[in-house]
């Protein structure tokens, strides 16, 4: 006999039959802190809801999974030197491949000497952004898979995203030109989900002005120091000067703390972009990533890797 809700004749769907299979799900249980200890140790006898840094933690990591409907690109700008862009730009790279699973392309797009290459994991090949622009043929219309394009890009492990190097010779070549930034954006946005450009010190050079016509999320980084911080502000100065301004009031705010906070005023650091851009974020001051080294996930403290969990989730919510 049909159940009571298909009395009418009516046929059944599909559908409705996979509402009716459709459990509640279960109720989220504590796997960190003192919380997940207690459920470990009980072998799940007792268990506990995540207390509220853990549920804050979950919050955040299902903000950098979202779908963000398409291909993103998320730009790291700062024109002074030691500014960390580079830090972040590895940082957000890791973030989101550790969190999404990959499809995560960190791009040096620095107009001639960058870091991004030194400060990655080492791959099998040492080619840089000039090998892939030279070779583009390559990849034209429907050639090249992510296969072939492993020969540019250089894998980072367990980081769980690539790495597109630019020349690591201070005397490589000349400057790469805006429409060399959107050829080598179009052959690499069809393998990657989201792309993290590191940026120069040149703002009116010709790849970092392309950089930020491709930008969905900026992301303004500096040292909590006076210099740093104003030459960024001088830079959004800039962007709002040429039609920008909602691209600069989008944008995400990270200031890295010194070894030693003494004749530094984070506050008005923090007050000056916080009435500029969407939301300033400090990150903690990380011994292994001021020593210059390639930088490896697994590497960084807890706080680290919660803190820049936290911006990640941040650039997320604005793309």
């Amino acid at each position: 006999m049909p159940p009571s809700n298909w009395s009418d004749g009516s046929t059944p769907t599909a559908d409705e039959f996979a509402r009716r299979r459709q459990a509640r799900p279960a109720d989220p249980v504590a796997v960190r802190g003192v919380r997940g200890a207690l459920s470990r140790g009980t072998l799940g006898l007792v268990t506990l809801p995540p207390g509220r840094r853990e549920a804050e933690y979950r919050q955040y990591v299902e903000m950098v999974r979202r779908n963000f409907g398409g291909l993103r690109q998320v730009t790291v700008v700062n024109p002074k030197g030691g500014a960390g862009k580079t830090v972040a730009v590895l940082l957000l790279a890791m973030t989101f491949g550790q969190k999404r699973g990959g499809y995560v392309l960190a791009w040096d797009n620095n107009e001639t000497q960058g870091t991004l290459g030194m400060r990655a994991q080492q791959d099998f090949h040492t080619r840089t952004v000039r090998d892939l622009l030279r070779d583009l043929d390559h990849f034209q219309g429907a050639q090249g898979r992510v296969g072939d394009l492993s020969q540019y890009v250089r894998a980072q492990g367990e980081g769980m995203f690539d790495v597109l190097a630019s020349d690591e010779s201070a005397t490589a070549g000349e400057m790469l030109t805006a429409q060399a930034f959107g050829e080598i954006r179009d052959v690499v946005s069809r393998f990657y989900k989201l792309i993290v450009v590191d940026t120069g010190n040149n703002v009116r050079a010709q790849n970092w002005q392309a950089a930020i016509d491709a930008t969905d999320q900026l992301v303004v980084t500096m040292s909590a120091r006076n210099d740093s911080a104003e030459t960024a502000s001088r830079m959004l100065d800039h962007l709002e000067q040429h039609g920008r301004q909602r691209l600069v009031r989008q944008a995400v705010t990270v200031v890295s703390m010194p070894p030693s906070r003494r004749h530094v005023d984070v506050p008005a650091i923090t007050r000056h972009f916080a009435a500029r851009t969407r939301t300033v974020m400090l990150v903690p001051y990380e011994r292994f990533i001021d020593s210059g080294e390639p930088i490896r996930y697994a590497g960084l403290t807890s706080a680290s890797r919660d803190a820049w969990l936290k911006v990640a989730a941040a650039v997320s919510e604005g793309l």
